[in-house]
This record gives C-alpha cells, sequence and structure tokens, in this order.
C-alpha cells in the first residue's frame, strides 16, 4: 500500500509550530486544562477521579458516560450505534477500510480532506472526483453526482461542513442525495467534524446507510484528547469496526475518555462560546474583505474554516512560506488542496489573533 503525502497534515506539521499568528488552524480556540476544570461540575469529585485513577486501558469501547454524551449531539439515541476512535481521522480510516474492498468505487469531492480519497485509492478502491467551483459557492449539484455512479460504486464520500471551504449542503439537497443513494443502494459516508454549531442534519439520523464520523476536536475545542467516533445505523458495521479497531488503537485510554465527558456534559456552553467566536470571526472578516481588493472569499454559513482567494500570481506555496517568515501569519496554501492562488483560514481560531494576524496579512499585499 502506497499512500501520497498527506499535504495539508505535512504542511501543518513543518509550520504551525514556528508562527507567531495561526490563521490556519481548523478547530474552534482550544480550551485550556484551567477552562475545562472550571466547566466541571463537581471540582472536588473531579480531583479525587483524576488522583485515583488507574492508568491501565480503560474501557476498550469507551464508556457508556462517554457514549451518552456523544449522542446528545444527535436525533437518534442508541450507544450501539456508535464506536469509539482515536480522534475523527481514525475515525474515516476504520470506515473507510472495513465498508471498502479493491476493485469498488466511491465519489467524493475536490478540494477536500485529502484522507477521504488518497486513503482508499492506496488500496485498490477507483475514486472519481467532483471539482467544486467557487462561482458555484463551492457546492456540487445531484447531477455531478448521478453522472458518475457505476456498477461498482459502493460508497459517496464527503466532508460537511467541507474543508477548506466551510460550506455543506442544504437540507433538501442532503435528502436529495440520501434518496438517490437509497436508489443505488450505497452507503453515504459524511465526515462531519465541523458538523454540530448550528445544529445541522447528521446523516447518520437520516439514512440507514449513512456513516458519520466526528470527534472532540473542532468544534469542541478539545483535539488534544484524541477522541472521535463513528455513528451509524448499521448495526453490523459497528461490530465489525470494533474487531478491526483492535487491530489500531486498543482503546482510547481513561484519562481521555474522563476528560472527554467533562467536555461533552458541558456542550451547550463550548458551543456557545464558539459561536460567539466564529460570529465575531466572520464580521470581521468581512468588514476586511469590504476593505481589500487583494482577496475575495465565500464566507460559508456554518463551517469553521473558509478558502481566502488572493488576487496575485504569486503560488500559494511561496505566498504562505514568505508571508510567515516576513509577518509571521500563517495560511495553509490551496496548493495542499489542489487549488492555487487560495489559502485555507481558520475562522474560529482567537479573535485577537485573527485581527492581528488579517491586519499584518492586508499590510504585507500591499507591498508585493
Amino acid at each position: 500500500m502506497i499512500l501520497p503525502n498527506f499535504e495539508t497534515e505535512s504542511w501543518m506539521t513543518l509550520h504551525e509550530n514556528n508562527c507567531t499568528y495561526n490563521l490556519a488552524d481548523s478547530c474552534a480556540k482550544p480550551l485550556t486544562i484551567q477552562e475545562l476544570y472550571d466547566l466541571a461540575d463537581d471540582k472536588e469529585q473531579l480531583k479525587t477521579d483524576l488522583f485515583s485513577m488507574t492508568l491501565d486501558y480503560g474501557p476498550i469501547e469507551g464508556s457508556e458516560r462517554l457514549k451518552q454524551g456523544i449522542l446528545k449531539l444527535y436525533q437518534r439515541q442508541n450507544t450501539n450505534e456508535l464506536a469509539i476512535c482515536h480522534g475523527g481521522i481514525n475515525a474515516n480510516e476504520l470506515v473507510l477500510m472495513t465498508v471498502l474492498d479493491r476493485g469498488d468505487h466511491i465519489i467524493s469531492l475536490t478540494p477536500t480532506y485529502q484522507q477521504l480519497y488518497s486513503l482508499p485509492a492506496s488500496f485498490g478502491v477507483e475514486v472519481d472526483l467532483i471539482e467544486l467551483r467557487e462561482e458555484k459557492q463551492w457546492l456540487p449539484s445531484l447531477e455531478d453526482f448521478v453522472s458518475l455512479i457505476k456498477d461498482n460504486t459502493k460508497m459517496i464520500c464527503l466532508n460537511l461542513p467541507n474543508n477548506p471551504t466551510g460550506t455543506t449542503l442544504s437540507d433538501d439537497m442532503l435528502m436529495a442525495l440520501v434518496d438517490l443513494c437509497r436508489k443505488h443502494d450505497l452507503y453515504l459516508f459524511v465526515d462531519e467534524a465541523y458538523r454540530g454549531l448550528y445544529n445541522e442534519l447528521s446523516i447518520s439520523d437520516i439514512y440507514e446507510k449513512g456513516i458519520s464520523t466526528s470527534g472532540l476536536s473542532k468544534i469542541l475545542s478539545t483535539a488534544g484528547l484524541r477522541i472521535g467516533w463513528i455513528k451509524t445505523q448499521d448495526l453490523s458495521l459497528i461490530r465489525l469496526i470494533n474487531e478491526r479497531r483492535d487491530y489500531h488503537i486498543i482503546s482510547s485510554g481513561p484519562l481521555n475518555d474522563y476528560l472527554a465527558c467533562i467536555v461533552l456534559e458541558n456542550q451547550k456552553k463550548i458551543l456557545e462560546r464558539n459561536r460567539a467566536i466564529l460570529e465575531e470571526n466572520k464580521r470581521y472578516l468581512q468588514q476586511w474583505l469590504d476593505d481589500n481588493e487583494f482577496v475575495s472569499c465565500v464566507i460559508p454559513e456554518f463551517g469553521t474554516v473558509c478558502f481566502l482567494h488572493y488576487h496575485l500570481s504569486m503560488p500559494s506555496c511561496q505566498l504562505s512560506e514568505q508571508l510567515q517568515k516576513e509577518t509571521g501569519v500563517f495560511f495553509v496554501p490551496g496548493a495542499c488542496f489542489d487549488k492555487e492562488y487560495h489559502l485555507r483560514f481558520g475562522l474560529a481560531n482567537d479573535p485577537e489573533t485573527v485581527k492581528q494576524g488579517l491586519s499584518l496579512f492586508k499590510k504585507w499585499l500591499q507591498k508585493q
């Protein structure tokens, strides 16, 4: 199995620890340990539980408390529909490697999260990509999917809201896609890492062959806890995934499980905080764009990322490296998503960082 370089993750690894203004991070502003501690209802019990905790494997398939917390993000309240994973990226991996076989065909998008098409292609899955276009608000049509379905098509594979554009399908479009998948007996797999800030539909709630993945990283501000999950009504698939997971992670560990429960039990407060951050940054971005001839953008309704389109002839990797070297402002270049003259911008980062970073970026652009 030969995998191509994971461009976005490699770029983040190389550059994100050497910047002053991180405008690339797709997670909502991370919580500190102090902030998480302050959220706990019974702080003395939390300290007692942590200091008495045995650092063994913990509940192998995740604690019941953890699963109940996750289910609050969904309409269907069945813990049997959940598999706990090591972050959303491991959840995606387990879905793709469990459902797909060599010779199967999937339909995905570009630009989107590279794992969703490069990983299955690496083990012999045929991949067709629908090219999203800025002039169409980075959204596909139903006909785009219809035209690519083949006899060996097994799955439509999406990331909603999309990374890097932040855009997502309307409820009507999503339901039409469900009808199409039902007609052809296809899995509809949606990486929903950015879903939930605004109570959007989950594919796992509305389609019997829908598979959703998510985790604590993006909208719940705790990527470091490495808790992710898979949710589907297909209970036989959950069983197969749990069996496969034993080869990958065994468990998530009792410390991560316990702290994730605190996060999930306070999800309303965290989501309210992060919606406020996102809306403040979106307002500032719109003002910044209105006064900036060098950059345009489709500002998404729901997502925590967007795709800035800059109007210079400089390639995106060169621009990103030069900008970071000269100003400390860090973006992920569009080249990591096979889309030149664009930059991925994290809309839910700390507002002061966003304002200072965009201000420096504008001044830098004016000198080019």
